[in-house]
């Protein structure tokens, strides 16, 4: 087949645009049709994980998260202000206190800061990205929006996905742009679906997608009220289910457990919203305007594979599940930036089609343990007695050091692993961000997106190793006195370490098992 493109990509939110910068890097040709022409404002994800913080440090787009994590954290102290300046109808009269430093939440279960071990080597290993995570959603496409433009990725805004046809060869596109209804056809070799919960792609290509039906009706909005003062600030349950007052401004969140929504495509009231807030909190809120809100549910599924022939799905088009956590948004950009170096491998004859088989194989347990994630908090957030008990003893054991830790490490992503082969414990996690001598740190080295062999021992031997692979695997000599162990690491493009030894043994099936064979 004559393509116009190597990729299309269907979606152009924040992990639809991940992977098509993710593409480019690589090499490959990239078009992202989105049905969208602005960056939807609808209240969503507010913060991200260490390990989504560490894929954007390794493009170097850490500082341009650090500014955004400035204003929301301005937009939290002002919320702050206007709580402590209103008059208050809680016990004693008395405003909120300013809240201790926040780790993260399970079921509603706040973390305390100053409960986390900081020096876990799991958290030191991240390096700086460990200290950026209140950065909103919208902010993030708007930045990957104007990275994506940098890399020459076109984005055809306005436009959406109507049908395809796959075969062996590659796929036929159908689009159409959603103010004219004008459709064409693109060529591609390949055609990802990052098009959301409701997937066009996943349907269309006959995905599986089973799961858990929705048990719950939850609301997420920005409001003008009068009465927030009888609101407590933060998570709160209640007899009637639960409610979250803050961080900022206006921001509600409600979760009422007396089944779905009715209908889930009904633009969301200021009518519906108040009676909401009033059922779970029992406070005479009145709802006067509606900047933005979306209504939600447990529903909890996931693709049975993540590849039908030439069609792939990535982030929620492979899986959804309540927002509880905020792992949506973290899950999906592991699965553009786990994607994306190996389908630009295959389009560019660096690899062969197998090798995108071991997307699935590493991404599919990630995304079926966020869901049992996600369900647990469901279950430990039901107003009913059993849950409460329970409830109180998952606070207890939270409120230590060892508790919160935990929570905080399996929330922020620096727990996972990916079952690859090698016997080193480095092997199949996240690249540590070593620190050199010269100054540079690790993740300074991966910003290009191509494979890194460190030689940390100055051992010509290990360096022979990644003779003929050329462009694709940049080989780097450094000390880091710090980490005298290993001799090297083989760090793939996605920031995962291949292969981590003492000696050199092992490491040329590393670099043939991921990258091909060399040229020499």
């Amino acid at each position: 087949m004559n393509s116009d493109f190597d990729v299309v990509v269907a979606g152009g939110g924040p992990v639809g645009l991940m992977l098509a910068c993710e593409l480019r890097l690589g090499g490959a040709s990239v078009v992202v049709v989105e049905r969208r022409t602005e960056v939807d404002q609808t209240i969503k994800a507010g913060s991200i994980n260490t390990s989504t913080a560490e894929a954007f440090y390794r493009r170097g787009l850490l500082p341009a998260l650090a500014e955004v994590q400035q204003r929301s954290i301005e937009r939290f102290q002002a919320f702050v202000r206007e709580r402590r300046q209103g008059t208050t109808t809680r016990a004693g009269g008395r405003p909120p206190r300013t809240p201790a430093a926040f780790a993260g939440h399970f079921a509603g279960i706040m973390l305390s800061g100053g409960l986390l071990d900081a020096t876990d080597p799991d958290f030191v290993n991240a390096g700086p990205a460990r200290d950026v995570s209140l950065v909103p959603q919208q902010e993030i496409e708007q930045l990957l929006a104007e990275r994506a433009r940098e890399l020459g990725v076109e984005v055809r805004s306005g436009t959406e996905l109507t049908g395809f046809d796959a075969d062996d060869g590659g796929v036929e596109v159908r689009v159409a742009q959603v103010a004219a209804g004008l459709g064409e056809v693109v060529r591609a070799d390949w055609l990802v679906g990052c098009d959301g919960g409701r997937s066009t792609v996943r349907k269309l290509a006959g995905f599986a997608f089973p799961g858990t039906d929705p048990q719950i009706t939850g609301h997420q909005a920005l409001v003008e009220m009068t009465g927030s003062q009888a609101l407590r600030p933060g998570w709160n349950h209640t007899d009637t289910g639960m409610y979250v007052h803050g961080p900022m401004p206006g921001r509600i969140l409600t979760v009422e457990f007396d089944g779905p929504p009715a209908d889930r495509e009904a633009p969301v009231t200021a009518e519906e919203l108040q009676a909401s807030l009033r059922h779970v909190s029992g406070a005479e809120v009145t709802i006067t305007g509606v900047r933005t809100a979306t209504r939600f549910t447990d529903n909890a599924r996931q693709a049975a594979g993540y590849r039908a022939g030439r069609v792939l799905l990535a982030g929620d088009a492979a899986h959804v599940h309540s927002p509880f956590g905020g792992q949506g948004l973290n899950l999906g950009i592991g699965d553009a930036m786990n994607l994306g170096w190996k389908l630009a491998a295959v389009v560019r004859g660096r690899a062969p089609e197998g090798l995108l088989d071991s997307y699935t194989t590493e991404r599919h347990p990630i995304g079926a343990w966020v869901l049992d994630w996600t369900r647990a908090q469901i279950a430990l957030m039901r107003p009913e007695p059993q849950a409460r008990a329970l409830r109180e003893v998952v606070a207890e054991l939270a409120g230590s050091v060892a508790g919160t830790t935990y929570f905080a490490k399996k929330i922020s992503g620096v727990t996972h692993r990916y079952d690859l082969p090698g016997s080193h414990p480095l092997v199949g996690r996240s690249a540590p961000d070593l620190a050199f001598t010269d100054g540079t740190r690790l993740a300074d080295l991966l910003h290009d997106g191509r494979a890194l062999l460190l030689d940390l021992a100055d051992d010509a031997r290990l360096r022979a190793h990644a003779q003929g692979y050329g462009e694709r695997v940049r080989v780097v000599t450094a000390a880091c006195p710090g980490r005298p162990e290993p001799a090297g690491l083989l760090v793939r493009p996605d920031g995962i370490v291949a292969w981590a030894a003492d000696a050199g043994d092992g490491l040329a099936d590393a670099l043939s098992r991921w990258f091909g064979r060399g040229d020499g």
